[in-house]
């Protein structure tokens, strides 16, 4: 017999999250991290719009809200030209914006979540061994004092970072490569003309990137050519250096709080389930910070895993469904890399003829409004999608695809106005009827499989028709639309829940 059901390696967002996610499920665990602390350094600095539409799934979006700094719009210039301007705003969400937040922040506010919901970090904990089996997994943890305990558990998650103890216990490829630029950081103060924008400058030098933070600091990063020639250290000299050559002018950056060289790795591994053990995060993929898409992709992975591990450990579905997994988020870390990677390959060029081509045709593409919202759509992660998973069924409508995001719409739900986002089921499955003729054959239906099914009825009016349209969908609990029917197809709705769900 396990100990626990679930073991979670690893206290960072991820781990947290994940913690947070299977208490909130109603699943038992432990989770254990090696430091003593949460980091004290920003780190990871942005949360997209749909990351935060997760957490407020999981009930705490208004916790990073309160905390972060929302920005609206980011800027490309090239040798002082503005090539596009990108804009948040109108993006069909109900957070139309980047929050810069800094990871210190994004730890704290995570683990006051996780211990109001009941559940707690043990710290000073580290997972320095394991053997998983056929039924379970045996672990061993060490903990400060240098006592040791074996945990037996029907599940390991890995989330313990770019040097995860459990993918190397497990023998796997981390393939991919180091990317051949060194660059520099700088969390800072600046005193000019700095917008509150996410700005980024292409210069016949390098690349310069301006983030803005909290209580008026800024994220200065830029590229120190090849690594064989970076300096040893970085500096404040280095970051005005950079500022005044390739920046927008007239800018001091002083008060420094954390200086920093780094080069980019762009690894992953092949698969994110082995068995019994799952990776997520920085155990199963690392990239290239352009776009600030790492700790959300990571985030994201432990919303998809944690209602799947909660309702196969409760009995509710068979291996099936954890089978979903590593498909879904391998393919999504796949689309991350080659995004992040483009995108730093791009920014780094330094031969002229080079650089002036990419000008050129960025320039051209981004005069179209609608290239500008495509960038920002994957910017965002809203566009992230299972269009080839097991999960995803039916016949798409004319607004939505099986294995799309569950767009938010205010809603006429049983006669009252409503935030669909409002309503959704959180713990399960949402049957939800849009404009059906038999609305209570959608409550029948949710009925035979309760409590895991929560049925909803809205009218084709509004901006429900406008991004779902009439019909049958069900939406998966981690609000992803798993099956689309006919507003009448009740009997192949039906048959989509069996397969995951036992009545």
């Amino acid at each position: 017999m396990s100990d626990v059901p679930v073991l979670v390696a690893g206290g960072g967002p991820i781990g947290l999250a994940m913690a947070c996610e299977l208490r909130r499920h109603g699943v038992a665990f432990r989770a254990v991290e090696r430091a003593a602390q949460r980091t004290d350094l920003s780190k990871a600095l942005v949360i997209w719009p749909r990351t935060l539409e997760l957490l407020r799934l999981a009930g705490c979006a208004d916790d990073f809200t309160a905390v972060g700094r929302p920005t609206r719009e980011a800027q490309l210039r090239a040798n002082g030209r503005l090539i596009a301007e990108i804009s948040f705003a109108g993006i069909a969400t109900p957070y139309p914006y980047a929050l810069f937040i800094p990871q210190s922040e994004t730890e704290r506010l995570l683990e006051e979540h996780l211990q109001r919901l009941g559940g707690r970090l043990e710290r000073t904990i580290e997972l320095t061994s394991f053997e998983p089996g056929p039924n379970s997994v045996v672990c061993t943890l060490s903990h400060a004092d240098g006592r040791t305990e074996q945990v037996t558990c029907d599940y390991l998650v890995a989330c313990d970072g770019a040097h995860s103890v459990v993918r190397h216990g497990l023998k796997l490829d981390f393939a991919g490569e180091t990317e051949p630029v060194a660059f520099m950081l700088g969390d800072v103060k600046l005193d000019g003309a700095v917008e509150d924008k996410l700005q980024l400058y292409w210069h016949r030098e390098g690349v310069l990137g301006i983030f803005p933070m909290q209580r008026g600091r800024f994220r200065v990063i830029a590229d120190l050519g090849p690594a064989i020639e970076a300096p040893q250290e970085a500096t404040l000299d280095l970051i005005q250096s950079a500022l005044d050559r390739r920046g927008p002018g007239g800018v001091r950056a002083y008060d420094p709080v954390w200086l920093s060289l780094f080069r980019i790795n762009d690894r992953k591994v092949a698969d994110y389930r082995h068995g019994r053990v799952f990776l997520t995060g920085d155990a199963a993929h690392i990239h290239s910070p352009a776009g600030g898409q790492g700790m959300n992709t990571g985030i994201q992975d432990a919303f998809n895993l944690a209602w799947k591990l909660a309702l196969t450990i409760k009995g509710k579905t068979g291996d099936r469904l954890l089978v979903t997994y590593s498909p879904e988020r391998s393919a999504v870390g796949d689309m991350v890399l080659r995004n992040a990677a483009r995108l730093t390959r791009l920014a780094t060029l330094h031969q002229p003829a080079a650089q002036w081509l990419r000008n050129q045709i960025a320039a051209s593409v981004m005069r179209f409004a609608a290239a500008r919202r495509v960038f920002a759509r994957t910017m965002t992660e809203l566009d992230i999608r299972y269009p080839r998973s097991a999960l995803s069924q039916g016949r798409p409508s004319k607004r939505l695809r099986p294995g799309d995001r569950a767009p938010d719409a205010a809603a006429t739900v049983d006669g009252q106005r409503r935030q669909l986002f409002d309503v959704l089921n959180r713990d399960g499955f949402t049957l939800l009827a849009v404009g059906a003729a038999e609305a209570p054959s959608a409550v029948e239906l949710a009925a035979r499989f309760m409590p895991w099914v929560k049925a909803i009825t809205a009218s084709a009016e509004g901006e429900m028709n406008a991004r779902y349209g009439a019909g049958l969908y069900v939406i998966r609990p981690d609000w992803y639309v798993g099956f689309i029917g006919r507003a009448d197809q009740y009997g192949k709705a039906e048959r989509y829940l069996a397969t995951w769900l036992r009545s």
